[in-house]
């Protein structure tokens, strides 16, 4: 019969179990699902980057100006499309506006006493105008006009 734990000859067993290395972690489905998550590594376990020793040094430099300069100016292009933008869309705005009120029918009230007699509602729709530059114009289209033409 065999003896657990006795000195004779299983001494060297035990010895040859200690050197075998056995794994520090026992991989697996980790137990909340998250396997894209890894085990967090301490600070003193993880490789840092030293400086750049020398010529290396002045190369790596370089190339970050470089790096810089490409980004420096794609901001400019960038920065400068949006202000074109901005111009063109002001520009429009303006011709909008402009073509808005060309093309407005214009009826001028010259008694006063229509006004007092409109409903409150009516008097929200009515704006202001400067109608001079109206008149100018329509005395300059019936002075360009052939005679025996009348302008409407």
């Amino acid at each position: 019969m065999k003896t657990r734990g006795g000195s004779s000859g299983g001494s060297e067993k035990s010895s040859d179990k200690s050197k075998q290395v056995l794994p520090k972690e026992v991989k697996g489905k980790p137990k909340s699902g998250r396997f894209w998550k890894e085990p967090k590594q301490r600070a003193s376990t993880m490789v840092k980057s030293k400086s750049k020793p020398g010529v290396k040094a002045a190369e790596w430099r370089q190339t970050r100006r470089n790096v810089k300069e490409i980004s420096n100016s794609i901001k400019e292009s960038i920065q400068g499309d949006s202000v074109a933008r901005r111009e063109r869309e002001e520009a429009n705005k303006l011709r909008r506006e402009e073509n808005a009120k060309k093309s407005e029918v214009v009826q001028v009230i010259r008694n006063p006493s229509k006004l007092k007699r409109m409903k409150k509602k009516q008097l929200r729709k009515i704006e202001k105008r400067d109608t001079s530059k109206m008149e100018t114009k329509r005395r300059l289209r019936s002075n360009s006009l052939p005679e025996g033409e009348t302008a409407e």
